[in-house]
């Protein structure tokens, strides 16, 4: 599904950042789009930034389920810094998968925001997400009931002779 992504351009608060720039909704099915201006209120400006194919994937459907048991299921928008004032912010990735959003916050150059996803959008995904979800059966693991602790190969250390102490340190010889 196309998902455009608006961001939102205010004043910075602090002397070294100008602007401060957030992703702050996403519109399910927007066509495309590259920095149009949406709305401006005083400094503040929003943009519809570009449009992103959301794609859901059968393999994350328990990311996909975590995200919507949340309090307020979200989009993730992954976002770079541009090459230059005319594109201040890439926006590489729109994803429903925490998980995925999570290898992004991982390097420090990303910048992930997360954005409240609209009613439509969250019954998308659901149905999405019910329809191929399957439920892995949990299987403890076992311990091998092989001995491993009656042979002593390579116990202590091979330059002393004496079966007294086998981990004690080798005395320095002095000539």
């Amino acid at each position: 599904m196309p998902l455009g992504v608006v961001v939102r351009k205010v004043p910075g608060v602090t002397r070294w950042a100008k602007w401060n720039w957030t992703a702050v909704a996403v519109l399910p099915g927007a066509g495309p789009a590259d920095w149009q201006e949406l709305r401006r209120e005083g400094e503040a400006v929003e943009y519809h930034a570009a449009t992103l194919p959301l794609t859901l994937w059968a393999v994350e459907t328990e990311a996909y389920m975590v995200n919507l048991a949340d309090q307020v299921p979200s989009i993730y928008v992954v976002m770079r810094k541009g090459p230059d004032d005319s594109r201040p912010l890439d926006v590489v990735l729109a994803t429903a998968s925490p998980y995925e959003s999570q290898d992004y916050c991982d390097n420090g150059d990303d910048i992930v925001e997360k954005v409240p996803m609209p009613q439509g959008l969250v019954a998308w995904v659901r149905d999405f997400a019910v329809r191929n979800h399957e439920q892995e059966e949990f299987i403890k693991r076992r311990r091998d009931r092989i001995r491993v602790d009656l042979v002593e190969d390579g116990r202590g250390d091979a330059r002393i002779r004496q079966q007294s102490d086998v981990f004690r340190a080798p005395k320095r010889v002095m000539t």
